[in-house]
């Protein structure tokens, strides 16, 4: 059991505040920071603090004992590598559109850039490495995000509501085949649309979404509609302003959760939440965004399944909220400890696993069985080898918020 050391990564739609203020740091930073990263990720992993000063690299951790630090079960599992990477990810800004690869296509794609000889920090490259990653977020402050093709009868009315002449011919192809082919078909058409057609289509879809304001009959589709002008603000003749229109535009209260499978087109769009994922960086974009975008090999791995996202909102036990996902790398749990409750001493899950503890409010007394005993306050966090056995946690001034990760339920140590 040993305090972490956690790298901030800064991108230009991060938040000069949210992981400051987490911290305890003077708000607001010289920098926007967009995340904080949690785990053994090659490209910027936490460290081992030790008692004396020391730091070790979680990387180097794991890879120089994976049967202590994984256990032995975790360790042939995972061949001896973390699997999930844990991040506070705080947006004042949109990130890129975007869908990440399932484990099949990481790996063919993998391959076939290693041999096309595209080198690993190559922005053309659009596959790091040769797993897949499936990702959760829970909000902690009001979060916004565009996730999943809405149903396509419910994108006929909005696009109906808009009543735009130049998409009529769009809304015919998808009213002609309302399902995934036809949301394939539509998405398709779109963002492969040579850059001067784009440039008079989504300023003709923004005057649409102000007389469609002005009319004072939009309540049903104001957020869609006022996400995609604020899209087309920042990325003027941006493809992905118009694939905005097909996508669930999602609003998570603080302790929701929302799920990204394997292929679903997604975009964060602002608030403050913790996101876990399997230990990957694969992403395939899709528009609003100046980075690397691959237009073929995205619309190979994409899911056109059309439905309301994915919201989890957890099995609580007390003190205790766990999210389930299909994930097998992660599995996300939220401590909390209230008014009433506070000071209840709640013992860890028994997983025989890898295990990150991060404090996101007030502070907690984290004990093992071995008599070991750490104090987490707000914006720490710790690590606990699978050997920590018998772990222990409880508030200690009143109010706490705590969230645990480890690997999938069938990935412990039987």
């Amino acid at each position: 059991m040993e305090l972490l050391a956690n790298p901030v990564r800064r991108y230009a739609w991060g938040s000069r505040t949210a992981i400051a203020a987490l911290q305890g740091r003077p708000v607001p930073s010289p920098h926007p920071e967009a995340e904080l990263w949690l785990g053994a990720h090659p490209g910027d992993p936490s460290y081992l603090v030790h008692c004396d000063g020391r730091r070790l690299s979680l990387l180097d951790a794991v890879a120089q004992d994976p049967d202590v630090r994984l256990g032995p079960s975790g360790a042939r599992r995972w061949k001896g590598r973390l699997p999930f990477l844990l991040k506070v990810l705080a947006a004042d800004e949109p990130l890129s559109l975007q869908a990440h690869p399932g484990a099949a296509d990481a790996l063919s794609g993998f391959a076939r850039e290693d041999r096309l000889g595209i080198a690993p920090d190559d922005a053309r490259r659009n596959y790091k490495d040769v797993n897949h990653k499936p990702e959760l977020v829970c909000a902690l402050t009001e979060f916004h995000a565009l996730s999943g093709f809405r149903r396509p009868s419910e994108t006929l009315a909005l696009l109906s509501a808009l009543d735009a002449a130049k998409l009529a011919g769009h809304v015919e192809l998808l009213a002609g085949q309302p399902d995934s082919d036809g949301l394939r078909a539509l998405f398709s058409t779109w963002i492969t649309l040579p850059q001067q057609l784009l440039d008079k289509l989504v300023p003709s879809v923004q005057d649409a979404c102000v007389r469609l304001l002005r009319r004072g009959d939009a309540t049903r589709f104001a957020p869609d509609v006022r996400t995609v002008l604020e899209l087309s603000e920042r990325y003027p003749g941006d493809a992905g302003v118009l694939a905005a229109l097909l996508l669930n535009r999602v609003t998570l209260a603080p302790g929701q959760a929302l799920y990204q499978g394997d292929g679903v087109l997604h975009a964060y769009l602002s608030g403050a939440c913790i996101e876990v994922m399997a230990n990957s960086d694969n992403v395939l974009r899709g528009g609003l965004t100046p980075k690397h975008v691959d237009v073929p090999e995205l619309l190979r791995i994409l899911d056109f399944g059309a439905g309301p996202p994915p919201i989890v909102t957890g099995a609580n036990d007390g003190v205790l909220t766990r999210y389930d996902t299909p994930a097998r790398e992660f599995r996300l749990s939220r401590l909390d400890w209230t008014a009433p409750n506070a000071g209840d001493v709640v013992p860890l899950p028994e997983g025989g696993g890898p295990r990150i503890l991060l404090c996101t409010l007030g502070s907690a007394k984290v004990s093992a069985g071995s008599g070991q005993s750490l104090t987490l306050r707000q914006g720490e966090s710790l690590w606990l080898d699978a050997v920590d056995l018998a772990v222990k946690v409880a508030s200690l001034d009143g109010p706490a918020q705590l969230f645990l990760v480890t690997d999938g339920p069938d990935g412990a140590d039987s």
